[in-house]
């Protein structure tokens, strides 16, 4: 018995994306066709903002920094919260990195960790300036989300997470 594909055209899947004049024509959803974001490519940003009070996002504007920019913030003060499970990090993290997981394994996914807010203001201010970190970068996003809507003000993301900062040879402990 053969099988059937249903193919479906760019423009069907994606109608709100629109092409840019580049090099390499990439494709990029209307929403992110903003004035900040054009600004922001144009000048090769290294501080992405994320969210801000005016936007509902909490109190303070979130920010997310290359790995490079987040190590010199670490050796210039800023504390490391490191966002994974217990398993992750425990098999390595950056140098001096907190951690308080915002998701533990559950079976086969994962679920939030519902003691996370009460665990982070028991370890850090809410002026305190923080470093937070996962994996990948998308848990953090998270995290720096809930965490700047409960007041804190001093959030900055980095950006990949701790896989790129191995890549980038940062310093590790286990």
């Amino acid at each position: 018995m053969a099988s059937s594909i249903t193919r479906f055209s760019l423009p069907l899947l994606l109608p709100s994306f629109n092409r840019l004049s580049s090099p390499t024509q990439t494709l990029i959803p209307m929403a992110l066709r903003s004035p900040l974001l054009s600004r922001a490519v144009a000048q090769k940003t290294l501080f992405r903002p994320m969210a801000s009070a005016a936007e509902g996002g909490g109190v303070g504007t979130l920010k997310s920094v290359p790995v490079s920019v987040a190590h010199e913030l670490l050796q210039a003060g800023h504390r490391y919260l490191d966002v994974r499970t217990p398993e992750e990090f425990g098999a390595g993290h950056p140098v001096g990195a907190t951690n308080i997981p915002y998701m533990f394994k559950a079976g086969m996914g994962m679920a939030k960790n519902l003691k996370f807010m009460e665990e982070v203001m028991s370890t850090f201010t809410k002026d305190e300036e923080i470093i937070i970190g996962c994996q990948l970068g998308k848990t953090s996003l998270m995290a720096a989300t809930d965490l700047s809507s409960a007041g804190f003000t001093a959030i900055t993301d980095v950006a990949g997470g701790y896989s790129a900062w191995v890549q980038n040879g940062l310093p590790t402990e286990k």
